[in-house]
């Protein structure tokens, strides 16, 4: 997604400019009657555009405030008086999961929002169903409360890299000053193949592999949870997005890709490139998009993952990042066709379990015989242990397919838990989800 690109490059900056969020937040915001900056944001995507635009605010010498929608009451947006807000939709029009509460309690009861000025900036990807549903939503919601649109709602699709360029276009606007924010995309990298195997040979499912990658200049920083962006060999394609299976330590970027084969038997251009047609030594442009909302708790904090199939790629650095330190206990629950087949990292886990860097390892295969079970029955199957960690303060992340795995997971767990508790994980940040 060119557009995403164009983000990226701009948060790097961005981070390397500022110490803290909160030291960000008090010379932004110095001035009277600051503009509220809110975001609703599934992937960390809609926060980080968030600080982009206040940023940007501040050098046309407009004071800003950046906050987290969820966190606001409709009392707090009408003293606002200025709001522009920067809205992810998941998966089929839903909220981000930190909105549950504020979807409940705010926008399904009654409101005054008169004298509110605001604009939406709604983020979306125009192959589900129900587009920028949550961003479209939130707007109808505001303008039925006696809000005034500062301007008309802007909303992006993969692909679109004109759509940031009219929200920067309408911030120059509403503050009189013309705005030379440099938000040019960092450059590739370089990065050299050096390992590719075939994981599951013979397996019901599409074919699987694990590719490395060594950069051609210094290793990069990255945290688990991270995202790497793989531009393709055509520059008019969008770039890839795949979770990062390693750690900086390893000096390598490594990762897990099903080649994707669709209905009609086409190949998907990114995965049957690396995963075939890339030699290996080849070279690839790749760099890395900081993913805060997946990132992990601190390593006493007890953690549970989740996850299904390639999904494997983005919970193993979480627990890599605890091996050889003492921690709170890591539990891995995972789901995938064949035991014979589609064991993914089979040597590697039990390695991890006996070192003590896996608490606890439990696995389903759906497609086995004498067992037939998906990873959302381990939920339930282990309902009271998981109340015990979730009692302890445990973390929960959920990494794989969105289409099956991750409905049967949100649905195992308000079995297990109960609808509010686990929206409560979810609001808290204790119940985060990479999902594709």
């Amino acid at each position: 997604m060119l557009w995403l690109l164009i983000v990226a490059a701009v948060i790097h900056g961005v981070r390397q400019r500022k110490a803290s969020d909160s030291a960000r937040s008090l010379g932004l915001s110095a001035g009277r009657d600051p503009v509220l900056v809110a975001f609703a944001s599934q992937t960390g995507l809609a926060e980080q555009i968030a600080w982009l635009t206040a940023e940007t605010l501040s050098q046309a010498g407009t004071a800003a405030r950046v906050v987290g929608l969820g966190t606001l009451t409709a009392a707090d947006l009408k003293a606002s008086h200025r709001m522009l807000v920067i809205a992810s939709t998941t998966g089929e029009g839903d909220a981000p999961d930190s909105l549950a509460s504020f979807v409940g309690r705010q926008m399904r009861a009654g409101a005054d929002l008169t004298g509110l000025s605001y604009a939406v900036l709604a983020l979306g990807d125009r192959s589900y169903g129900a587009f920028c549903g949550f961003g479209r939503a939130l707007d109808g919601w505001l303008e039925a409360s006696g809000a005034t649109a500062l301007f008309g709602r802007i909303e992006v699709d993969n692909g679109n890299p004109g759509s940031l360029r009219d929200w920067q276009r309408q911030i120059s606007e509403l503050t009189g000053q013309t705005i030379d924010s440099d938000w040019t995309p960092r450059p590739f990298e370089p990065w050299r193949l050096v390992e590719r195997e075939h994981l599951n040979p013979g397996s019901p499912g599409g074919e699987a592999y694990w590719l490395s990658f060594e950069p051609v200049g210094p290793v990069p920083a990255w945290k688990a949870g991270d995202i790497a962006e793989i531009a393709l060999p055509n520059p008019a394609e969008p770039a890839r997005d795949y979770s990062i299976a390693s750690l900086p330590a390893d000096g390598r970027a490594e990762f897990i890709i099903r080649r994707r084969v669709g209905p009609d038997g086409s190949t998907g251009l990114g995965s049957t490139w690396l995963t075939r047609d890339l030699i290996l030594g080849g070279e690839i442009g790749l760099r890395i998009r900081p993913n805060t909302a997946f990132h992990g708790p601190e390593h006493d904090v007890p953690l549970i993952l989740i996850g299904n199939g390639t999904g494997i790629a983005g919970l193993r650095a979480h627990w890599r990042a605890r091996q050889g330190k003492a921690h709170g206990g890591v539990w891995l629950m995972f789901g995938e066709r064949s035991s014979i087949h589609d064991a993914f990292l089979n040597d590697e886990l039990k390695t991890a379990e006996a070192s003590g860097a896996l608490t606890r390892i439990d696995r389903a295969f759906s497609r086995d015989p004498s067992d037939g079970r998906y990873v959302q029955a381990l939920v339930e199957e282990n309902v009271h242990a998981l109340n015990d960690w979730i009692n302890r303060g445990a973390v929960i992340l959920v990494c794989g397919s969105r289409n099956g795995m991750s409905t049967g997971v949100d649905e195992a767990l308000i079995r297990c838990l109960g609808s509010e508790r686990t929206a409560d994980l979810r609001e808290s940040g204790r119940c985060r989800r990479d999902i594709y």
